[in-house]
């Protein structure tokens, strides 16, 4: 039995979600594995960051592509130039993005519905900038939600996507032990996994993610450096997309060809890493508008 190495892809040409064309789901659903056969997903939390094209680059080199999923205001500002690049780089190349929050803010900590509506539409007014797509389907930070946080997810459309195995990079994990949940996946006979990383590591980008790759292409896959033999083998083991291995669509419709963009894109007066809107940051609650207005130039926080 052969263990395809799956990451995801989001693949939708840039458009424009405009919310009347969406019906939201009545129950947001939780997926906590995939839901094929056969299927790893490798998955990279709290980017963008330093390390985003790096990662990218390993994955595509390798002829896979790998799942993000990205905050706007945690360790960097997304709307800084280079992150914003590289955020494009990376969707570009295939991988799929999908919504962490805002700022990375636990959303069962008493928060309002406002607020935790604001940790999300600041994410899918992001994404629509920059790539032109709203993602379906938000991680919520620490894995933590609830009936206010499923209602509010229905109330977007949206879907959240957990993880069946965590290597432990971000709570201090050394490589080796991370490397042996790599291990433990790929000797267990499972059919599938849905494992989670961080993309703001050195460690991982540097040694997690060649070692998994390498690891779980070795279950179905020859090690070959040439351009045939990897074309051959993709026809041989089929790298599904990570939409496919959640049996869902990742993206929500989108319907028109132009964004309405703000004169400055920054994350200057807006909530901070951990925390939520109010106060002196009004809570932004709407649905993702637009308007036939030219993109602006993005200026740097």
């Amino acid at each position: 039995m052969f263990m395809h190495l799956l990451l995801s892809v989001l693949v939708a040409a840039p458009a424009v979600w405009s919310h009347p064309g969406l019906i939201p789901r009545a129950v947001p659903q939780v997926v906590y594995s995939c839901q094929n056969q056969d299927e790893i997903a490798l998955t990279f939390d709290d980017g963008p960051y330093i390390y985003l094209r790096q990662i990218s680059d390993a994955f595509t080199a390798a002829n896979a592509s790998a799942t993000f999923f990205m905050n706007g205001n945690n360790w960097d500002c997304i709307y800084e130039p280079a992150r914003m690049s590289d955020v494009e780089y990376a969707y570009k190349a295939g991988h799929m993005i999908g919504s962490h929050t805002w700022g990375h803010t636990d959303l069962t900590a008493n928060l309002t519905h406002d607020q935790i509506n604001d940790q999300m539409f600041r994410m899918e007014q992001a994404f629509s900038r920059i790539i032109g797509v709203i993602p379906a389907f938000m991680r919520p930070p620490y894995g933590n939600y609830n009936d206010d946080v499923l209602s509010v997810m229905s109330s977007r459309g949206q879907s959240a996507a957990m993880w069946d195995t965590d290597t432990g990079d971000a709570d201090g994990n050394t490589v080796a032990t991370s490397e042996s949940v790599y291990d433990e996946v790929a000797n267990s006979g499972v059919q599938n996994a849905l494992i989670l990383e961080h993309e703001t590591l050195k460690n991982t980008t540097e040694q997690l993610v060649p070692y998994a790759i390498k690891l779980f292409q070795s279950k179905g896959f020859k090690v070959s450096h040439s351009l045939a033999r990897i074309m051959a083998l993709l026809n041989e083991f089929s790298l599904l997309p990570w939409r496919n291995a959640l049996a869902l669509n990742p993206i929500k419709p989108l319907e028109l060809s132009q964004l309405r963009m703000q004169s400055t894109w920054t994350c200057k007066d807006t909530p901070a890493p951990g925390a939520a809107c109010g106060g002196s940051i009004p809570c932004q609650t709407a649905q993702v508008t637009v308007s036939p207005n030219p993109t602006p130039t993005p200026t740097s926080t």
